[in-house]
């Protein structure tokens, strides 16, 4: 299954940003690993004076966003299966800059983001491989919208890419 499968239905409509930014080229599994590969890649090249450089008072450092990315998968894996297990139970939204605000990010070392991203990566991979056809088209409710399994997968790639184009522009 690969991003064209994906139909409006599946996701919250401000999520499309997201959606947009996933390469057709590749299945769903296969995007989430060469996504992170590029993502390890892309911020190993950063130089070091910029993990954490802040473009803007209050604004995150490139660390920070790191952590930030690896709390949204947690949370995304973790609906992406509780839906997957047909559970309809609605799941609340999260509030990121709360989380960013005492997740400490800045004060860990790159490598040990990169470390854990990774291997958290090879886990949700683990799991989406798991799930067959029925199980990730289920859907439920996040954050008051209907989400399907296979649509979460897909947001954390969209969710990096933004992440990374936000590097880009205002970081380097």
């Amino acid at each position: 299954m690969k991003i064209t499968d994906i139909t409006p239905d599946e996701y919250a409509p401000y999520q499309s940003a997201y959606i947009n930014l996933v390469d057709p080229t590749y299945s769903l599994t296969e995007e989430l690993e060469v996504s992170v590969h590029n993502l390890i890649h892309f911020v190993r090249e950063i130089p070091m004076d910029k993990y954490d450089y802040r473009y803007a008072e209050g604004k995150w450092t490139i660390k920070d966003i790191i952590q930030h990315l690896i709390d949204t998968e947690r949370i995304f894996v973790y609906r992406a299966l509780r839906f997957a297990r047909a559970d309809e139970t609605e799941l609340p939204g999260f509030d990121e800059t709360s989380y960013g605000n005492v997740a400490h990010g800045d004060a860990r070392s790159i490598n040990d983001l990169l470390t854990e991203m990774s291997a958290l990566r090879h886990a949700t991979i683990m799991m989406f491989k798991s799930f067959n056809e029925d199980d990730l088209s289920k859907k439920g409710t996040a954050s008051g919208y209907t989400v399907s399994v296979r649509a979460f997968g897909f947001l954390l790639i969209g969710h990096q890419n933004h992440h990374i184009k936000i590097f880009k522009e205002r970081y380097l």
